[in-house]
């Protein structure tokens, strides 16, 4: 079960890295932030959020289809940063996961708080791309992990409700980053049951 819980902190994090010994993985190039569209005059989006879409240049269609919805909650600090948990189903019992990020000069980016933590990371930004505040969000997230570069897209909504053109809008996001549909999940859909109580874990990251 533990190395259950590591895989599905690395997946959330987008550390899927191969392991193969000998060999790197050909990785689609992540985009500068510059590319990357900024939620104007970004507000407080607190509050929870489901996740029900996921792309990434180590996400692959294939192996990750058996994915579940999970939740991931904003609280504001009052130094504008965020205490952000996500709450994951794994064998009949939940897990939570908690990490920080604190705000850069850039309205609605943010920077991964005590990285010193997280072997091997070395810059983590997460940019909210877009977002109406009650109903979706798309969150972009940037990583340099022992030296390799990885990015992430993330489609929240309020409810588990997954609309075709929220659907659609995430897909031509995702594409206009250089993904193709390989990289491009939508996780199943689970009873609220499921998110109850677990265990609160820190040191992996995921939002």
């Amino acid at each position: 079960m533990a190395l259950g819980l590591l895989w599905l902190g690395l997946v959330l994090l987008g550390v899927l890295q191969t392991q193969a010994q000998d060999s790197t993985p050909t990785l689609i190039p992540a985009p500068p932030l510059r590319r990357v569209p900024l939620q104007p005059d970004f507000q407080n989006f607190q509050g929870k959020w489901y996740i029900l879409g996921l792309a990434g240049n180590e996400f692959n269609k294939e192996k990750h289809r058996q994915f579940k919805i999970y939740a991931t909650t904003y609280e504001l600090n009052d130094d504008n940063s965020y205490n952000v948990t996500s709450t994951l189903a794994w064998n009949q019992t939940c897990d939570h996961w908690l990490r920080i990020f604190i705000p850069t000069s850039r309205r609605g980016q943010y920077t991964l708080g005590n990285i010193e933590r997280y072997t091997g990371i070395q810059r983590y930004v997460l940019r909210v791309a877009a977002t109406d505040y009650i109903q979706f969000a798309m969150l972009f997230f940037k990583k340099i992990y022992r030296n390799q570069e990885y990015f992430k897209i993330t489609l929240y909504g309020r409810t588990k409700e997954l609309t075709p053109k929220l659907k659609e809008n995430f897909i031509s996001f995702a594409k206009s980053l250089g993904l193709t549909d390989h990289h491009i999940i939508f996780p199943i859909r689970i009873g609220n049951h499921q998110l109850g109580r677990g265990q609160m874990h820190m040191g992996t990251v995921q939002a």
